[in-house]
């Protein structure tokens, strides 16, 4: 599995889904000296900077398992650098989107769970 292909096509369902549930797609593949936020969306009441985590299953452990304190930091630090330039009254939110594909992008029916608030800035 080409998983540098099969996350771009994870990061695209959870874009659909986001879009389904009424967001808007600011930016997707935000790049800082840091690393790269998949997916920046807002809706009416919060911008949120998204994870998404693309696995066969969750058999291992749990796709939002592998955002860990590292990482968060650095979706920290990256969303501050966003933030500078674009100034926002919303609420800033971090989430994580699982998109679980057994056939990877052959999987007709990914099992997708957008977990909201799945961190915040300082935990």
């Amino acid at each position: 599995m080409n998983t540098k292909l099969t996350g771009r096509w994870g990061e695209a369902a959870a874009a659909d889904l986001l879009r389904k549930k009424g967001y808007k797609i600011v930016a997707a593949g935000y790049r800082t000296r840091h690393g790269e936020v998949d997916l920046i969306a807002e809706n009416r009441r919060a911008l949120v900077f998204v994870e998404v985590k693309t696995r066969k299953d969750a058999r291992f452990a749990e796709a939002k398992d592998f955002v860990g304190h590292t990482k968060r930091e650095k979706l920290v630090a990256m969303a501050n650098m966003y933030l500078a330039g674009h100034e926002t009254k919303k609420t800033v939110r971090f989430d994580v989107i699982e998109v679980y594909a057994p056939e990877g992008v052959d999987t007709a029916e990914p099992v997708i769970n957008h977990i909201e608030d799945a961190f915040t800035a300082d935990r």
